[in-house]
């Protein structure tokens, strides 16, 4: 129908507290999904499960990250917002595709070639989680469905399988197409790394202003240039003098660009030059900006339970109609509806 908007499918797992990384490489991309596509954003907490096994933990970490969502400005009038676990028609789908499916394909998935290659004892789950993965896709009809590059693989087996359900019982499902943005931030961690919870290396999203001060100061600055170095290929390259600065400061830098525009980098970095006090203590005014408003309305979600959990429970409601709904026309497609 022109000027229907597509069906947009994304899962999170629950596995701790985000950084800014996670926003600005994923989390952000959300809201602009809200107003463009029809979004469904589910917590994949089954998919948790290959991580998380304790009750609790698990408990604790899915309601914080409704939370989390709900905090950035994710509008539950806008996206369907439910738990994969509230949705039985995930797990019963990803046995049907498991019998269409053999083991040396689900060999070449990445997640089990990485555990095999570190020689760790792989669980069925982590073997055939890209099942999984195309149940929660396919269930509903969703059309796009954003990935980073590296994870394009995932979308490539939730192709295949669709293939090979429609071309053995009928055309039933829609091939989704990856969403691969080019915008999307590769976030640098305090220590020029990709920012990431196992390097220990980040700037919690909703952390309380010492922290993000604390955070923001361990910030490696040095390249491992002088600063005559940094003059002399300043004159050989032709780069500024905001550009020697930001040789000492890149890492600063390249979180600060996500906050900022070039142009006023530029002068802040200029005025700044090699004062990587003053640059950070610019960068965290910055964050604090960001931050302070989702970090309120945190509070304020985590202040009402019933709220989130009405909103969670609404959003599984609306999840089973549709997922059901494809259900029945899975079941009597494979024979077992009589």
């Amino acid at each position: 129908m022109a000027g229907q908007k597509q069906r947009l499918f994304s899962g999170v797992k629950p596995t701790g507290r985000p950084h800014i990384g996670n926003y600005f490489g994923a989390m952000r991309q959300f809201l602009a999904d809200e107003n463009v596509y029809d979004p469904f954003v589910m917590i994949a907490d089954y998919h948790g499960l290959n991580f998380i096994q304790n009750a609790e933990e698990m408990r604790s970490l899915t309601h914080g990250l409704v939370l989390d969502l709900l905090a950035i400005g994710l509008d539950p009038e806008k996206v369907i917002l439910f738990k994969q676990s509230d949705v039985s028609a995930h797990t019963e789908l990803a046995w049907i595709f498991d019998t269409i499916t053999t083991m040396p394909y689900l060999m070449r998935a990445h997640a089990f070639k990485d555990a095999e290659a570190k020689d760790k004892e792989i669980s069925v789950g982590t073997f055939n989680y890209p099942m999984l993965m195309a149940a929660d896709i396919l269930l509903y009809d969703a059309q796009v469905v954003p990935v980073g590059q590296d994870q394009k693989q995932h979308i490539e087996y939730t192709r295949d399988t669709a293939e090979k359900f429609n071309r053995l019982f009928g055309d039933t499902f829609i091939l989704p197409q990856a969403l691969i943005r080019d915008e999307v931030a590769i976030v640098p961690g305090t220590d020029g790394r990709k920012m990431s919870k196992s390097y220990g290396n980040t700037i919690p999203l909703f952390g309380m202003k010492d922290e993000i001060t604390k955070a923001v100061m361990s910030i490696v600055t040095d390249s491992g240039e002088t600063h005559e170095e940094a003059k002399e290929r300043s004159i050989s390259t032709g780069e500024t003098v905001m550009r020697q600065g930001v040789s000492f400061a890149k890492n600063v830098f390249e979180i600060h660009k996500l906050f900022r525009s070039r142009e006023e980098l530029e002068s802040l970095y200029k005025t700044h030059e090699y004062n990587y006090k003053g640059l950070k203590e610019a960068l965290i005014e910055d964050i604090e900006a960001l931050v302070e408003p989702m970090r309120k309305r945190r509070a304020h979600f985590e202040a009402d339970p019933e709220a989130v959990k009405r909103i969670v429970a609404e959003g599984g409601e609306k999840a089973r109609a549709v997922a059901d709904a494809k259900m029945r026309d899975v079941r009597a497609k494979i024979g077992v509806t009589l």
